[in-house]
């Protein structure tokens, strides 16, 4: 379990001011700089703080507090949905009592850097025998379509990771679902519910989701499902301070969706991809607050060598048979143009979607970032300059227009779905054929 201190007026005392330990190492080299910050960048890390609770980046309590419940009453309904199974297969009284499923989360809200309005990526983990194919996607589906709190349920048992989409009580939820090799899954301790409601944060189990015995005698869509959980996990353990991570992150991310470049769809970043590059720089920085971070996250980035990747921890073999990215292994690892690799075994570029062309847009981003921050380090600029939107249609004269229209409701959410999924190949035609032109001129 991750726990850390909030940023307080004075800066946080670390091991690295410690005369009998040596500072600890986060990430596969040593950091840039463990300077610690002066009085000037804890004003300016006040000032960005409140810039971003002016911006209506956080969530109030008692939304906070709906979402608990709404995750706790989806707890119950997996819970009921596998004791049901268990006593229709036949299993004995004992099995059905001991029968049970998990609720972990991932992404944004399990990271804490979720916002008003922002979906829950949830992860539903059954016992072996009961699978996603049948029992994920038609009866528990058919269970939650009768509930008159569910709403916009849209079932997507052929996306990459397979999922199920849907509002409960007005809160989205993503729902992954992983059977493992267990014929019980392990009820969450009663010790450690108590300590999560002391620490306010995530529950720890008796099932260890980061370990990689969880992935044994698992196929590919069920590894794909579980590592979701585990590099939200890992990412909070690879960082030095939890709350700076957050708060940098929370300000990137709104970056970047004010900037145009917030979009795994089309080619440019979504929030693991951006998750990991703040990691990384809180790893580089170990002793610095956010203003720093964010300052040092647009340097770092504008000098950065792609496709040299991007790596929290060193890339871990397994004999568990999951492909790993090694470009000099695996030849389509070597056309990645801005490999973003995730922590947890089997590890993965993230941000294979990146090309050439996102990904010049990109560097010209952090460019502009950091000559903003290299401004408000100096007084020449306050943070709201940094999150000027992105004026699209006075930067280009040409652009395409893609409109989606359907009969109903339902079927424009799964024509939307599907449209977005291709997006990035209309791109890179568009692209291509472009290249063709001026090469035949």
């Amino acid at each position: 379990m991750v726990t850390s201190e909030r940023m307080s007026a004075s800066p946080t005392p670390t091991t690295a001011s410690s005369p009998s330990l040596p500072p600890k190492q986060y990430g596969v080299t040593k950091p840039i700089s463990i300077l610690e910050p002066s009085e000037a960048d804890i004003q300016r890390t006040r000032e960005l703080e409140k810039f971003l609770v002016e911006a209506g980046l956080y969530e109030s309590k008692e939304e906070a507090v709906k979402r608990e419940e709404v995750l706790g009453r989806i707890r119950q309904i997996v819970k009921d949905w596998v004791k049901d199974l268990t006593r229709l297969r036949g299993y004995s009284d004992q099995m059905v009592e001991d029968a049970n499923a998990l609720i972990f989360t991932f992404g944004s809200y399990h990271l804490g850097v979720h916002g008003p309005g922002a979906d829950i990526d949830t992860l539903c983990v059954g016992p072996s025998y009961v699978n996603r194919e049948e029992d994920f996607f038609f009866i528990l589906h058919n269970i939650l379509a009768e509930m008159e709190e569910v709403t916009e349920l849209q079932p997507v048992p052929d996306a990459h990771v397979p999922v199920m989409k849907f509002k409960f009580d007005g809160i989205s939820i993503d729902l992954l679902y992983a059977s493992i090799s267990l014929l019980v899954v392990p009820e969450v301790s009663v010790y450690y519910i108590l300590l999560s409601l002391i620490t306010k944060n995530s529950v720890l189990i008796d099932l260890d989701i980061s370990d990689m015995s969880v992935l044994y005698d698992v196929d590919e869509p069920t590894v794909r499902s579980l590592n979701g959980c585990r590099v939200a996990d890992q990412i909070l353990k690879l960082v030095p301070n939890v709350e700076h991570f957050r708060t940098t992150l929370r300000c990137l991310k709104f970056w970047a969706k004010r900037r145009g470049v917030y979009s795994n769809v089309t080619g440019f970043l979504g929030g693991v991809n951006w998750a990991l590059l703040t990691a990384r720089v809180c790893q580089l920085y170990p002793n610095a607050v956010p203003s720093m971070l964010v300052a040092r996250f647009f340097r770092v980035y504008t000098l950065w060598r792609w496709p040299n990747p991007v790596m929290l921890c060193v890339i871990e073999e397994a004999e568990l048979g999951f492909s790993v990215w090694d470009p000099r292994k695996n030849p389509r690892d070597k056309t990645h143009h801005m490999p973003i690799i995730t922590p947890a075994y089997p590890c993965m570029n993230s941000s294979y979607n990146v090309s050439t062309s996102t990904l010049r847009v990109m560097m010209d981003q952090f460019q502009y970032g950091n000559k903003i921050c290299e401004e408000i380090e100096l007084n020449k600029a306050q943070w709201c300059a940094l999150f000027e939107p992105y004026l699209f249609f006075e930067s280009y004269k040409n652009y395409l227009q893609v409109d989606i229209v359907a009969a109903d409701v339902d079927d424009l959410r799964a024509w939307k779905g599907w449209v977005e999924s291709r997006l990035r190949q209309l791109t890179l035609m568009v692209m291509f054929m472009a290249l063709r032109l001026l090469l035949v001129k």
